[in-house]
């Protein structure tokens, strides 16, 4: 046995040393140019070759539908009308009218029962810029009805129905700023660290990537960036009231309830950390409810890896939108050597009955970020193929996103499962693929797939599906 461990530490002695003198080779090769080009090129090295500027390769200008005052993306002289405001603030307005149309035809079998329809969705949004740090932006969704009910066509179960869900209701209205640039007058040479950033109104809030809170509130935010503690490169801390238009981790809206938020992000030199705590409360049928939550964005050698935990911590009695329990996401991908494509491995862990702090009508579970076997398409009544809820389970997907001959064409192939740690027989598998093409640049085209199955039902789960976006 020893004459054996000693002639491995040999080997592995001798094949070191080859690597080494290899290495060595190829460095000293790069140093003195013959490793530019020829059989003697080392696949890192950068090219010699003087390339100018690729003007042509640039697209031109996406044209919005409609623009007033300085062209969005526009080059030439500053123009249009300006006017200086009772604070000293120099404001020029200018408008931009953008937005994007969803059509789909889809159909979708869970085992039990199957539905196709035709499904619309319309999102509008207003820009209204006034300097490059104050605006006021609105939008509008006017083909659904509170994001469940969209206009089109039911073809099944049942007999044929059409359905027209328009309204008017303003979905999104915030006005956003910089308190020292509305106040220059207050600190002319910028020595009294006034650039406080704040938001206010009916606006869209995604912490923890949508994990945490995923969801459009009526709130008011404050944020203090390019913070530089001793080790950090930058740090942002942000604090968020909210008091309306709030939608529970039940994805129920709570007309009772209030948020409060705390929300940091750091800049480290081989990571990005953030540290988010916020607490809903509310009347007693609802429940309060603290909800913590920690993540590191880093690339790991060849990897690019994600870590988040965060948990939901009742302060009272347990309800559906105020129960305890904690969410583990892992993320991990890299790109496979001479490929532009990318290869991927999400992890997770429900223990408990972990729960958001607020999540939008439409947006489903916290897991729709796994993958694109868990995130609901939020048109029609296409369900995610594996649930997205995240109480008392593990699982995983794993994919491959190749991109064919350009970005513009890729094709998504995905596996993923869930399982249940309560008892419940509700285990999950089930295989996908997306394939998405670009057509000039405002159309896209997706055709969606799956089959699966699950505990419980009478057959296997399938679903397809055909949407096009045109973006404006």
């Amino acid at each position: 046995m020893r004459g054996s461990i000693t002639a491995l530490i040999c080997a592995v002695t001798l094949a070191a040393t080859a690597g080494a003198g290899e290495m060595a080779g190829e460095h000293a090769a790069m140093e003195d140019g013959r490793g530019t080009s020829g059989s003697n090129a080392h696949p890192s090295r950068i090219s010699d070759e003087v390339i100018p500027l690729q003007v042509d390769a640039v697209p031109d200008r996406p044209r919005p539908r409609l623009e007033l005052g300085d062209p969005f993306l526009g080059v030439g002289p500053v123009g249009g009308w300006e006017f200086e405001i009772p604070t000293g603030a120099v404001w020029r307005p200018s408008l931009l009218l953008w937005g994007s149309l969803r059509t789909a035809i889809q159909r979708f079998d869970d085992g039990d029962t199957a539905s196709s329809e035709w499904a619309n969705r319309l999102d509008l949004y207003g820009n209204l810029q006034l300097t490059g740090t104050e605006r006021l932006v609105f939008g509008f969704r006017p083909f659904d009805q509170d994001e469940k009910n969209y206009s089109g066509v039911e073809f099944s179960p049942g007999d044929t129905d059409s359905r027209g869900e328009f309204n008017g209701r303003l979905n999104v209205l915030f006005f956003e700023g910089d308190f020292g640039e509305i106040f220059p007058g207050l600190d002319p040479e910028d020595r009294m660290k006034l650039d406080y950033g704040f938001s206010v109104g009916r606006q869209p809030l995604l912490v923890q990537d949508g994990l945490l809170i995923n969801d459009i509130i009526e709130s008011v935010g404050v944020v203090r960036n390019t913070l530089l503690p001793r080790g950090v490169a930058n740090l942002r801390i942000t604090g968020l009231y909210g008091w309306g238009h709030i939608d529970r981790g039940t994805n129920r809206r709570d007309s009772s309830a209030n948020l409060y938020g705390l929300f940091s992000e750091a800049d480290f030199q081989t990571s990005t950390v953030s540290v988010d705590l916020v607490f809903v409360d509310s009347k007693p049928d609802r429940g309060d409810a603290f909800f913590i939550a920690a993540s590191a964005v880093q690339r790991i050698g060849h990897f690019n890896t994600t870590f988040r935990a965060m948990g939901s911590i009742p302060t009272g009695r347990d309800t559906p939108d105020a129960d305890g329990g904690a969410l583990l996401v892992s993320e991990v991908s890299f790109k496979p050597l001479r490929t532009d494509n990318i290869a991927y491995l999400n992890v997770f862990a429900g223990i408990g009955d972990f729960v958001s702090a607020a999540r939008r009508r439409g947006a489903g579970g916290p897991l729709g970020r796994v993958g694109i076997l868990f995130a609901s398409p939020e048109i029609g009544r296409y369900a995610p193929p594996l649930s997205n809820d995240a109480q008392d389970v593990v699982g995983a997907s794993v994919g491959y996103q190749m991109f064919l001959g350009n970005i513009r064409r890729q094709l998504i192939l995905e596996l993923g499962a869930r399982q249940d740690t309560d008892g419940s027989d509700t285990a999950a598998i089930a295989g996908g693929v997306r394939f998405q093409q670009a057509f000039g640049q405002h159309h896209i085209l997706q055709l969606d797939g799956f089959i699966g199955g699950r505990n419980g039902t009478s057959g296997l789960a399938s679903g397809v599906r055909c949407e096009w976006r045109i973006k404006f």
